[in-house]
């Protein structure tokens, strides 16, 4: 009861503090695209890692997020990853299973062979002595490729992410934002636009930075590209809140953001902790003690988090939330690195919604 009262006051508490900030709020709409990256999930299964329900139900894991109230899966594509996996044919693979379940597909291009964030864009091992004009072509012809394969075979995505947290551009060098000068990095977006319309007029494309933390930041990137032509449907946003700052400031950003440039907005990336514990050798990328507006790293708190973004992003007039890698739970050989994933482990094990058995926090809901 303690608890439940804590967590009510906290939320009363919070939504004091929007109205405050905001007292004028932007128009509540309905989180249509309640979303969750699914990307190591593959590997997991293929490693005979199981799913449980809360209640320790063996389950299909894809099943178990429907059930909590998820309707979108996010993949990423990397080209050429050494560990073979989130490349085109596992792509391919997991899309298949995620279709079957009669859910939505995001895929997420990161036009590398792995990790791109803001802090490193690196291109793939095949691209790297290209010039800008040959990688206009690249990111054209990759793109339409991937978006072809999958819609042959019947699971042409719902949308896609021409980039991953490219605050500062893709593909450095050459499509890197020196200077504020933008047009290296349009010319490569507008190719990533054009080869996905010319896949399916209605996959939805978004453009993907980690701005949730700055609408000076947000606004420098957006006006930036648009000033330079670039054609988006979605503007897309990373919010974890250790590094993104308040409820309130992600409010205001959204709402900002929606209303200058006229299009829906999507929180592609959130997570929350459900225990200080780490399960692997791995160290956690964000260790228990970095807590966020009150909220303990237990299965509740990370499912009242979880609830508060939601609330946050709908309140400011934003259709859709993703949960990052919700299935990444620690099992040996499902390391971070593509380059060494039997060597590496899972930082992520404490942020996930499934615990280290693969049991489902109850806690953790999507709603409309």
């Amino acid at each position: 009861m303690k608890t439940s009262l804590r967590a009510l006051i906290g939320s009363a508490v919070a939504a004091v503090t929007l109205l405050a900030l905001n007292p004028a709020p932007a128009q509540a709409a309905s989180l249509t695209m309640l979303g969750a990256d699914v990307s190591t999930l593959q590997r997991t299964l293929d490693l005979g890692g199981k799913y449980y329900t809360a209640s320790g139900t063996q389950a299909d894991p894809y099943d178990i997020l429907a059930g909590a109230g998820a309707n979108y899966m996010r993949l990423r594509v990397w080209n050429n990853p050494a560990s073979g996996y989130n490349n085109k044919a596992k792509v391919l693979q997991q899309a298949k299973a995620i279709k079957a379940k009669g859910l939505k597909l995001l895929i997420d291009f990161h036009y590398s062979d792995t990790w791109a964030d803001p802090g490193k864009q690196y291109p793939p091992a095949a691209w790297s002595s290209h010039s800008l004009t040959q990688l206009q072509t690249d990111v054209y012809n990759y793109t339409y490729d991937v978006c072809t394969a999958l819609k042959s075979q019947g699971t042409t995505p719902d949308s896609v992410q021409i980039g991953n947290e490219i605050n500062v551009g893709m593909l450095w060098p050459k499509g890197q934002v020196t200077n504020s000068n933008f047009a290296p990095l349009a010319s490569l977006l507008k190719q990533g636009y054009n080869a996905t319309k010319a896949c399916n007029s209605g996959t939805q494309v978004m453009i993907h930075t980690a701005d949730a933390d700055s609408d000076a930041n947000a606004r420098w990137f957006y006006d930036g590209i648009k000033a330079q032509g670039v054609t988006w449907d979605i503007t897309a946003l990373s919010y974890y809140c250790m590094w993104h700052g308040t409820l309130a400031n992600l409010y205001n950003v959204i709402a900002d953001v929606k209303s200058r440039y006229g299009k829906p907005v999507v929180i592609v990336e959130t997570a929350y902790m459900y225990t200080t514990a780490n399960a692997d050798g791995q160290s956690n990328s964000i260790p228990g003690t970095t807590t966020c507006d009150g909220q303990a790293a237990t299965k509740a708190g990370q499912g009242t988090e979880f609830t508060w973004i939601q609330n946050t992003a709908r309140n400011a007039g934003a259709v859709g939330v993703f949960y990052w890698e919700p299935t990444w739970y620690a099992i040996a050989g499902n390391g971070w690195d593509p380059a060494n994933i039997n060597g590496t482990g899972d930082g992520w094990d404490n942020m996930a919604t499934f615990d280290a058995s693969g049991k489902f926090n109850s806690y953790v809901k999507w709603t409309a």
